[in-house]
């Protein structure tokens, strides 16, 4: 009976892994179907996305699977994320230019929606599209590094 060290993930933190991954997803499902907050549902909108491709993590959580590999693959599931983010934000402002009226300037209502920046203007779109940038190059020195 030899005794080596063992490398990856216990039996423990796989078995935490996978509950945490289902966890999630049924966290975002209690969320959306809660009945007394509009930002509940849309918090547990994006986080069934975001469980969706979590969901990605499953087959890793296996006793012996290093938990690099599961760090790798999680970041690059965090860049998807935000990638389709992007993409979204951008498909919804595509739509409102091609297939909506513009507002009329002599209205409140068209006064106020032509008073704010364009999607490309605002803050939250240039920090998920640093966060993706980022963990694009992260993700592509680990696997130079060979980790």
């Amino acid at each position: 009976m030899s005794l080596e060290p063992q490398t990856g993930m216990s039996p423990k933190g796989a078995l935490r892994l996978e509950y945490a991954i289902i966890g999630l997803g049924l966290f975002a499902l209690i969320l959306i179907f809660q009945p007394f907050s509009l930002t509940l549902y849309a918090i547990g909108g994006g986080l069934v996305v975001l469980a969706g491709l979590v969901n990605n993590l499953l087959p890793l959580a296996r006793p012996g699977v290093k938990v690099s590999s599961v760090v790798t693959v999680a970041m690059v599931v965090a860049m998807i994320f935000c990638i389709t983010i992007l993409v979204s934000i951008c498909a919804a402002y595509l739509y409102g230019l091609f297939f909506l009226k513009p507002p009329d300037p002599n209205t409140m209502a068209g006064k106020i929606q032509l008073n704010t920046p364009p999607f490309y203007a605002q803050p939250f779109v240039w920090w998920v599209a640093g966060i993706a940038a980022v963990l694009a190059a992260i993700i592509t020195v680990r696997s130079r590094a060979g980790k």
